[in-house]
C-alpha cells in the first residue's frame, strides 16, 4: 500500500501531555529541543531572582557613598542655597515602626531612584510649609517602602537634615479614603501643594507592580534643631 498524502483522521480520543513528551524525547530533535529549553528556563530563573539581589546591592553602595558625604561643609552649604542636585543627598528619613533609615536624595527621575528613595524636586524641603513628596521603591534598590501598607495614622517618621530634624504624625482617614490609600500612578495631585506642613511618601502597588500608587500622609508634629558651624545654618 503506498503512503498516502491524505490527512489521517483525528482519534477519538486525543494522547495526553506525557505520551507526546515522550515521543519527543525519544528523537534526538526532541531531545535537544528540551535541553535547551531547560537551559534557558534556568538562566531565565537565576535572572529572576539575581535581579532584586542586584539592585539591593547597588542602592547599600549608594546609600552608604552619599551618607559620607551628608554632613561635609559642601552639603550643608547647597541645602542651605536651595541648590541641591538631582541624584545628591538631601535628607535622612527614619520610619522607626518599620526599622527604616534611608538617605533621601534630590529627584525621582530613573537614575536617582536607584538610591532607593527621591524628593519631587518641585515640592518643599523638610520643615518648610506645604506638602514635601517623597517616592521610594518597594521591591527593589533596597526595598525601603516594602511594607509602607503597614504604617496607620498616629505612626511617627522623621526626617534628619543637615541643620534639624523633624517629625511628622501619620494623619487620620480624611477626604473620603484611608490612609494609606491608592491611586493611579499619574495622579500627582497627591503632592499638590496647599497650607500646612505636609509629608506625603509614594511608592508602586501592588507589590511588584507599577499599575498603582500607594500614598501616605503625615503632618508636622515636631523639630529640634542641630549645633552646625556653618555660617547661615538654621
Amino acid at each position: 500500500m503506498q503512503p498516502s498524502f491524505v490527512t489521517p483522521p483525528v482519534p477519538a480520543r486525543p494522547r495526553g501531555f506525557g505520551s507526546l513528551l515522550g515521543d519527543s524525547l525519544r528523537r534526538p530533535g526532541g531531545r535537544r529541543g528540551i535541553s535547551v529549553l531547560s537551559v534557558v528556563l534556568f538562566l531565565a530563573g537565576i535572572a529572576m531572582f539575581a535581579y532584586p539581589v542586584g539592585t539591593d546591592i547597588y542602592s547599600r553602595y549608594r546609600q552608604d557613598h552619599l551618607k559620607s558625604l551628608f554632613d561635609s561643609t559642601s552639603t550643608q552649604q547647597a541645602y542651605l542655597e536651595h541648590r541641591i542636585r538631582v541624584g545628591d543627598g538631601l535628607t535622612i528619613l527614619r520610619i522607626p515602626k518599620l526599622g527604616i533609615t534611608r538617605l533621601v536624595v534630590q529627584g525621582t527621575t530613573p537614575a536617582a531612584l536607584r538610591a532607593g528613595v527621591g524628593h519631587y524636586v518641585n515640592t518643599p524641603l523638610p520643615g518648610e510649609a506645604g506638602n514635601i513628596g517623597i517616592a521610594g521603591h518597594r521591591t527593589t534598590f533596597g526595598r525601603p517602602f516594602n511594607r509602607l501598607d503597614e504604617l496607620k495614622p498616629g505612626d511617627t517618621v522623621s526626617l534628619e537634615t543637615p541643620f534639624a530634624t523633624y517629625t511628622y504624625r501619620a494623619v487620620a482617614p480624611f477626604g473620603g479614603h484611608s490612609n494609606p490609600w491608592v491611586v493611579t500612578p499619574n495622579d500627582f495631585s497627591v503632592v499638590s501643594q496647599g497650607t500646612g506642613h505636609l509629608l506625603t511618601l509614594t511608592t508602586c502597588n501592588p507589590k511588584g507592580s507599577a499599575r498603582q500608587r500607594l500614598v501616605m500622609r503625615f503632618t508636622l508634629v515636631g523639630s529640634k534643631l542641630k549645633d552646625t558651624k556653618v555660617k547661615g545654618g538654621k
